[in-house]
């Protein structure tokens, strides 16, 4: 999620077109569907309800820190799609994102690749 100062994420949702995917597999099938199935099943086991507070306040800074920025996307990601969020990053940071061959939860369905990625920025 890349808001603009000011903007809550509700509106960021709007303004940038994002569409809430059909969840005709469920959780499993947008967030977890390039995961090992047990291990699925032990994320979806320990999930806790996400409060909505944060989605209706307005995002507190004036800018963006000046700091350098990396955003990794999940090319596969069903819930923010690789297209979409590309343009997302673009637009709202003007850096290129980094893309893993993976869906939305690559800490648990490509640790590795994901290691080597944020290791690769320290260089």
């Amino acid at each position: 999620m890349i808001p603009q100062p000011g903007e809550t994420a509700d509106e960021m949702w709007e303004a940038t077109g994002w569409k809430m995917p059909r969840e005709e597999s469920g959780a499993i099938g947008v967030f977890y569907h390039d995961v090992d199935a047990a291990l699925a099943a032990e994320a979806m086991s320990r999930e806790r309800r996400q409060s909505e507070t944060t989605s209706r306040e307005p995002w507190p800074l004036d800018a963006w820190p000046n700091v350098p920025t990396h955003v990794i996307i999940g090319r596969d990601d069903l819930f923010f799609p690789a297209d979409w969020l590309r343009g997302v990053v673009r637009d709202r940071l003007g850096i290129e994102p980094d893309v893993l061959a993976c869906g939305h939860t690559p800490a648990l369905s490509r640790p590795k690749e994901l290691v080597e990625l944020m290791e690769s920025y320290r260089a």
